[in-house]
């Protein structure tokens, strides 16, 4: 499959963004997230559910996000995203010293897409947010949506892939993963990830699945939860070194 070769952006300049959401697939699949090259599957009828895509909660609450135009990207439904921050959030699983896991948090939003998990953490209080893809069109939603909220000075963009990412400028406490669905990507992910110094120890990695996909965690990695919603399947593992 087609790579992008590995560049830093600059920050996003200020610019406002037009509303989003995600939408199901019109065939048994659910369309599939860019990042690595792949293209979605068509999600027919459903398109026009994107454009209410919108922050959960926090300081942005209520914020709109831009999606896509097409089924290019894959944005994790907002009940999954909802759900999945009541678990970070909810003081059972913390960071390797035992601080809460969102404020002040330094994450990886990978296979970031539109950068809504990234964001999402934004608003409910991470330090700053590294998006990484290797999609051009999601690099340019991620430049928008991340100047529509004005985040620019906590966020970092990455144009490249997570299969073979560049070395980490810092190593993030909470990382989210969402490739595409039966792609089987997240294990060498998580593993070239963790080679190049993008994982601190100790750090929360979040994958998100098709139902029916497989993970076996590659070595340093422990599974510590599974949840289900729909068709999305969250796993939390935990990062030893």
């Amino acid at each position: 499959m087609a790579r992008s070769n590995s560049a830093i952006l600059p920050r996003a300049r200020s610019r406002r963004s037009a509303p989003r959401c995600c939408a199901s697939s019109s065939v048994a699949r659910r369309p599939r997230r860019v990042g690595t090259g792949q293209t979605a599957q068509p999600n027919g009828a459903n398109a026009r559910a994107r454009h209410a895509m919108r922050i959960v909660a926090g300081s942005h609450k209520g914020r709109r996000i831009e999606t896509p135009a097409d089924d290019a990207i894959r944005p994790t439904s907002d009940r999954a995203r909802q759900a999945l921050f009541n678990i970070l959030q909810g003081g059972r699983l913390t960071r390797a010293g035992g601080e809460a896991l969102l404020p002040g948090a330094i994450v990886l939003d990978a296979f970031a897409g539109t950068g809504a998990l990234g964001l999402e953490a934004l608003s409910r209080g991470a330090a700053r947010v590294t998006f990484l893809d290797n999609d051009r069109q999601a690099l340019a939603l991620i430049r928008r949506n991340v100047a529509g909220l004005d985040q620019e000075d906590r966020a970092h963009i990455v144009a490249g892939d997570a299969l073979a990412p560049p070395r980490a400028s810092e190593s993030h406490d909470l990382a989210f993963l969402d490739p595409p669905y039966g792609a089987g990507l997240a294990a060498p992910a998580l593993a070239a990830l963790a080679q190049r110094g993008w994982l601190a120890p100790g750090a929360l990695v979040v994958v998100e699945l098709g139902r029916g996909d497989a993970l076996t965690p590659p070595q340093g990695f422990t599974l510590v939860d599974e949840r289900r919603y729909g068709k999305a399947r969250l796993m939390f593992l935990r990062y030893a070194s």
